[in-house]
């Protein structure tokens, strides 16, 4: 099954050449560890528990894109500033109890 090509902008698409050969070098050892699980297993095991193998790798994969991705993007919240007052002044972190003789 092929995936279509996204659209891509130039600028995009350079961006994801980089993305691509980031993920290349941190996905390598999942991938490596993807294939010899694969390999590891007769055709009858490849369903059930090794399906599960495969899918937290294939997920683990996904994870790091994220990661990378989003390791370029600037993550400051642009939200609005709160409209809740300051307090008034600090509460003492000193102990209210009386003091002991």
């Amino acid at each position: 099954m092929s995936v279509p090509t996204l659209p891509l902008t130039p600028e995009q698409e350079q961006e994801a050449q980089v993305l691509v050969a980031q993920l290349q070098e941190a996905a390598k050892e999942d991938l490596l560890q993807l294939a010899r699980l694969l390999v590891s297993k007769r055709t009858e095991e490849l369903f059930g528990q090794t399906e599960f193998e495969v899918r937290d790798r294939v997920l683990r994969i996904g994870a790091q894109a994220y990661e990378l991705h989003l390791r370029e993007k600037k993550t400051a919240t642009k939200a609005a500033a709160s409209n809740v007052p300051a307090a008034a002044r600090r509460l003492s972190t000193k102990t209210t109890a009386p003091k002991r003789p």
